[in-house]
């Protein structure tokens, strides 16, 4: 709009008469000379050369403000109300606007000179912008409503010491609140969203805002704890307001601003209150929020999930308990351990199972409650991890005792192994305020052993310093490796923390199952005391050892080492890949599910389809021999073959699958899939033919991570 003044008079005139004649000339002439005359009896000769010799307007737009003001996603222009009264103003008046959308936050007058903005939209038509130095403002174009957004509980007055939440740009807002509710504290967030969801967390107390734009972003059901408190005298009066310099001497930017400013008020007094509430109407039905399925089928689908991987964990608690309780009733001392195993047990099964009954029956009790259910969820998908952390440390516990745990002999890395534990412990040590510190001098990291054993290990020390030292402490781990006569290497780790330590007399039973000692540090801390005494039996298995030195108030130095054979350092890890990613083949990977219980199978084949699997569903075994026999050669990539099943069990249908003259019998690949998770049934998957084994209940990311590297 700079310095375009001069050449519109010049020529303003014979462009109106040359764009005029060419009109009526291609047009046919009526239409366009009538409008031609109702332009010019609205707008005086200096406006008409002006729109005649103009470039478009650089109009800055807020964003974020459904339906009144916003980028469409699809299009990346300004959509909304005021678009649709812009393009009906460019109508009547022939102007031509270019929309920008303006960055969130406070944006300054000089801000807008600086960046050649001719025009900024949704500013407050009030007294106090009226009369501001350095402000050319039209007459308004929308008037709405504001309200105030609050709980369902709010209830206030003016001497209220209240929390508002305010859009960073809300310039004039925030003086409107100083002046007529001196007494509230006014809180900058970024965008209304960002109010919306301080006032649904308790942060801030209420916020006020456009009755179109509050009405929209209620309509999710995130907001539904949220409601809308009508209030006098907050109209929303919104306007065009001219760019100028706000210093002196530009006479001609400032003649030119107020051109515009006339141009625009005709064109505004040209619409009429229906017409723009006509707009208003239709802009609103076409920016309706728009309801996802997840919205209304969320809250029965993980409650689903929560009670099936309850179920599946009791089952297996009871089994194990059951079992291990069984294998202790041949002397007075073991009798002695069973009596306070089964006290344990019953303290660590029955409290978390408790809270997971509570929440149960308040989820059901809250299904339309979608911020209540969200955090029911989160708790009890907690304690669902807990227990399945006990039911596996029981089944280490059993399996060491019956000295029928047997450790893998593989190539790793050991660099690799000590930077996956870096990463898995550093960040909530830091959340914590512990110092975490690694000091790792590996001359030779290629070893063989039981990656998965010795990094159980490390975590459990790791997870007890973690607990055990408070805020400002420090956890330090070296390792180190010395190479013996007989050609192994002796790696040792040791871990040193600086909390509260332990007495000498709970030293000399710490690896004992299921001890925890007791004391002001240990208080409110969770655990079986099965941690300790797996690592320690595990480190023998491997030939090595396990020892701590402490001191109550001098913190505690855990020492394990295991002697390996070295090798040349394989390939560290297997490549993972995130949810989303493309798969490598052209189609997608069909999987058959051979599940007898038709609540996992759903759960299953919902994960995997969400994935982009294509999947089909056996009820037993018989029907996944049968269904894979009628398939395309090489329609079935994958099967996840469940074990004890009616008509044919998961090791009679793989057997049936590979013995099939089929081409593809061979190569098509099976998962075990099961709750059973003994060696001897690891032994008897491997044997039937299967080609991995994966337990319930199944992590799901690892799930995922197997069938994405096939």
């Amino acid at each position: 709009m700079r310095d375009k003044l001069k050449k519109s008079r010049l020529s303003g005139a014979f462009r109106i008469a040359f764009w005029g004649i060419l009109a009526v000339t291609l047009l046919g002439g009526t239409a366009f000379a009538k409008k031609v005359q109702a332009q010019e009896n609205i707008f005086s000769q200096e406006e008409l050369e002006y729109v005649a010799g103009m470039d478009p307007l650089k109009v800055g737009y807020v964003p974020g403000r459904i339906p009144i003001s916003f980028r469409n996603g699809d299009t990346g222009e300004l959509d909304g109300v005021s678009r649709k009264i812009f393009d009906r103003i460019a109508e009547i008046s022939g102007l031509k606007f270019e929309y920008v959308e303006l960055p969130y936050g406070s944006v300054t007058y000089q801000y807008l000179w600086d960046q050649g903005y001719d025009l900024v939209t949704s500013v407050e038509y009030n007294e106090a912008n009226l009369h501001a130095s350095g402000i050319l403002m039209s007459q308004p174009y929308l008037i709405s409503r504001k309200v105030i957004v609050g709980r369902s509980d709010l209830r206030f007055n003016r001497s209220d010491n209240l929390k508002v939440a305010v859009a960073t740009g809300s310039q004039t807002l925030k003086g409107v609140l100083k002046e007529h509710y001196p007494s509230f504290d006014i809180l900058d967030y970024d965008t209304i969203e960002d109010c919306f969801e301080a006032v649904r967390k308790q942060e801030a107390d209420l916020l006020i805002q456009n009755q179109y734009v509050a009405e929209y972003l209620l309509s999710k059901p995130i907001y539904e704890k949220l409601q809308v408190i009508p209030v006098e005298g907050f109209d929303d009066e919104l306007c065009f307001s001219a760019v100028t310099p706000l210093g002196e001497g530009d006479e001609e930017q400032w003649a030119e601003s107020k051109i515009v400013i006339e141009i625009i008020n005709k064109a505004i007094g040209q619409m009429t209150d229906e017409e723009v509430a006509n707009i208003m109407i239709m802009a609103t039905m076409e920016n309706r929020y728009q309801y996802q399925l997840s919205d209304f089928l969320y809250r029965y689908r993980y409650s689903i999930a929560f009670i099936s991987i309850v179920f599946v964990i009791l089952v297996t608690v009871i089994c194990v308990s059951i079992r291990f309780y069984l294998k202790t009733t041949k002397t007075r001392a073991e009798t002695q351990a069973r009596e306070h195993f089964l006290s344990t047990m019953s303290h660590e099964i029955r409290t978390p199972l408790n809270g997971l009954i509570g929440l149960n029956y308040l989820m059901m009790q809250n299904l339309e409650h979608q911020e209540k259910m969200a955090v029911y969820l989160q708790q009890s998908s907690s304690t669902a991890k807990y227990l399945l952390s006990l039911v596996n440390d029981i089944l280490d516990m059993s399996s060491l005792h019956e000295n029928g745990m047997e450790l893998e002999s593989k190539p790793l890395s050991l660099q690799f192994l000590v930077s996956t534990l870096d990463a898995l412990v550093r960040s909530r040590m830091e959340e914590k305020g512990i110092v975490f510190q690694v000091d790792a001098e590996i001359p030779y990291p290629g070893l063989v052993g039981d990656e998965d054993r010795i990094e159980q290990i490390l975590l459990n020390i790791l997870d007890n310093a973690y607990k055990f030292t408070p805020k400002g402490g420090r956890v330090d781990m070296k390792v180190s490796q010395d190479k013996s006569e007989d050609g192994k290497v002796l790696t040792s780790v040791t871990i040193t923390d600086t909390g509260r330590g332990m007495s000498e007399s709970f030293q000399k039973k710490i690896f004992d199952t299921f001890t925890q000692e007791r004391s002001t540090v240990s208080k409110g801390t969770e655990g079986t005391g099965l941690g300790m005494s797996i690592s320690y039996r595990l480190s023998k298995l491997m030939g090595g050892d396990l020892t701590v030195k402490s001191a109550l108030g001098t913190g505690s130095t855990f020492v394990f080492s295991f002697p390996a054979n070295v090798i040349a350092e394989p390939v560290a890890g297997a490549p993972v890949y995130g949810k989303g990613e493309e798969m490598s083949s052209q189609r997608p990977k069909h999987i058959l599910i051979a599940e007898d219980n038709e609540l996992n199978a759903q759960i299953l084949s919902e994960l995997l389809m969400e994935e982009g699997y294509l999947v089909s569903v056996a009820e037993n075994g018989f029907r996944a021999v049968e269904l894979f026999e009628v398939s395309e050669i090489g329609g079935i990539d994958i099967i996840l073959m469940d074990i004890l099943m009616p008509v044919m069990n998961g090791y009679e249908a793989t057997r049936a699958i590979r013995e099939s003259h089929r081409p593809d019998a061979r190569r098509v690949k099976i998962f075990a899939c099961t709750a059973n998770s003994y060696k001897e049934d690891r032994d008897k998957a491997f044997e039937s033919g299967m080609d991995d084994f994966i337990t319930k209940p199944v992590d799901v990311e690892k799930l995922l991570n197997k069938l994405k590297e096939i």
